[in-house]
């Protein structure tokens, strides 16, 4: 496992998949950053085959996979963002071509404001809008629109139990009940990617990710972001009850070039379910 040294010396993990074709070094790499928020990496897996002509690096932000735990306030987004930064200094690249899933969609953003000449292109996987000042409640209701199908009744139960539950363990087993809902559907694919959760995840970093964002901070974020010069995609699923469709709306409505693709079919992790479709998507941008 390759490290790098971040801004305040702490040496930090990333992964590489080098592109399946041999000619990774005529594309820029693509880095994706993993979101929970504080989930391993390792959950993105090759994202649906796009390292077939691209390397692909992968970063454990604070905490996570191979990257040491940090003082609570390094947990935050906008120093995830310089975390970036750092990484890509490390990799003596010029601008970075990176990719965000879920809360991980936050931090890339903040990069992308904080250092727009360093962002060459963005995809944004299935994010929330609360960067944007927004709770979208479609995701609920994508949620009750599935109530047919035999998980829903003990994942009902579950969701709505959740706000009031604060046990690790427990928590872990109600996410574990409501893990179906991420998925377009229950098969064995969905399965194997969700039974890796439980132990991906990790609560301190989960709770510091927006530890000292105030208000005027995420207003400046996303004033700095109406003048992105960059273009930017945005990946929803239209089965998606985490975090919905109408966010990604919302995001890329908040950048000057902003593009959003909803792929039918798919839920918060659309490579695993429609790999094929999200890697079309995605790898047409990055060419264009």
């Amino acid at each position: 496992m390759p490290y790098y040294t971040s801004y305040d010396a702490a040496r930090l993990s990333f992964r590489v998949l080098p592109a399946r074709d041999g000619d990774g070094r005529s594309r820029p790499p693509l880095v994706c950053l993993a979101g929970g928020p504080g989930r391993d990496a390792a959950y993105l897996g090759d994202l649906g085959g796009l390292d077939a002509h691209r390397d692909l690096i992968a970063p454990d932000s604070r905490g996570t996979g191979d990257s040491p735990t940090a003082d609570p306030q390094h947990y935050a987004f906008p120093r995830l963002a310089e975390d970036l930064e750092a990484l890509r200094a490390h990799l003596e690249l010029e601008r970075l071509v990176l990719l965000a899933h879920g809360a991980a969609a936050t931090t890339a953003q903040a990069y992308a404001a904080a250092h727009p000449e360093r962002t060459a292109r963005l995809v944004l996987v299935c994010p929330d809008a609360r960067l944007q000042g927004e709770r979208t409640g479609d995701a609920w209701e994508i949620f009750r629109s599935r109530a047919d199908e035999p998980w829903w009744p003990e994942a009902d139960r579950a969701a709505r139990r959740l706000a009031e539950r604060h046990e690790p363990e427990e928590v872990r087993a109600l996410l574990a009940a409501t893990a179906p809902a991420a998925y377009d559907r229950w098969e064995e694919p969905q399965r194997a990617h969700a039974a890796d959760e439980a132990g991906q995840s990790h609560p301190v970093p989960r709770a510091g990710f927006w530890q000292g964002v105030d208000e005027a901070a995420r207003r400046a974020v996303l004033a700095r972001l109406a003048e992105l010069p960059g273009p930017v995609l945005v990946v929803t699923g239209d089965r998606d009850a985490v975090a919905g469709v109408r966010a990604g709306e919302l995001v890329a409505a908040s950048v000057p070039d902003g593009r959003h693709h909803t792929l039918p079919g798919a839920g918060h992790y659309p490579w695993v379910d429609r790999p094929a479709e999200f890697r079309t998507v995605v790898e047409e941008f990055l060419g264009g």
